[in-house]
């Protein structure tokens, strides 16, 4: 489950984020006459996802045009045509575009604009190389060598004759002590493995 997570957060970042600009045309004098244009859009940078916002009194409009009918003031043949007060226009390809006002002798008085529109610059994402999460190597756990119970050493007793009853422990067994520390012994060694194997 954790895989997928980590391939959709990759993929969002490698899809660089674009944020268009949106100009005020003629700043704050907006598109007005008296403006040089020029002059406004000699310091700006346009690029494609960038917005014109055209703000003007009822007096004015906004054509889009040629670059012949741009230098002749021409708005005979608009490629689009805004009007009511604020238009808010999009720069979707690269190259030069090209505007007006379209009111009698406003162009000719300077009311135009172009603009140069370039490609949006995005940094190029670096590849990240997915990584193969590694998988653990299951180790196999070590056996624990069995350990035979030490024989204590035998005393030096003197054999036993039939009228002395023997004190020896093991002989109160019947002479199976050295075996229970064995049962013992390999019993414990059994349940270590088996604490292992569980």
């Amino acid at each position: 489950m954790a895989f997928p997570s980590v391939l959709l957060v990759l993929s969002l970042l490698a899809v660089p984020a674009v944020y268009g600009v949106d100009h005020t045309v003629g700043g704050s004098s907006g598109w007005d006459q008296g403006v040089n244009f020029a002059s406004w859009a000699a310091g700006k940078k346009f690029v494609v996802g960038d917005n014109l916002v055209f703000s003007y009194g009822s007096s004015h409009s906004v054509d889009e045009v040629s670059q012949s009918d741009y230098s002749t003031c021409s708005a005979s043949k608009p490629i689009n045509s805004y009007s009511g007060g604020k238009n808010t226009v999009a720069l979707n390809k690269t190259g030069s575009v090209y505007f007006l006002c379209p009111s009698s002798g406003h162009c000719t008085a300077g009311m135009k604009l172009s603009v140069t529109v370039a490609a949006a610059s995005t940094p190029t994402p670096s590849t990240p190389t997915p990584t193969t999460p590694s998988t653990p190597t299951p180790t196999t756990p070590s056996t624990p060598t069995p350990t035979t119970p030490s024989t204590p050493p035998k005393e030096d007793t003197p054999p036993s004759s039939p009228d002395t009853p023997s004190t020896s422990p093991s002989a109160a067994v019947g002479g199976f002590g050295d075996m229970n520390k064995l049962v013992v012994g390999v019993c414990i060694v059994f349940a270590g493995l088996m604490g292992f194997m569980g």
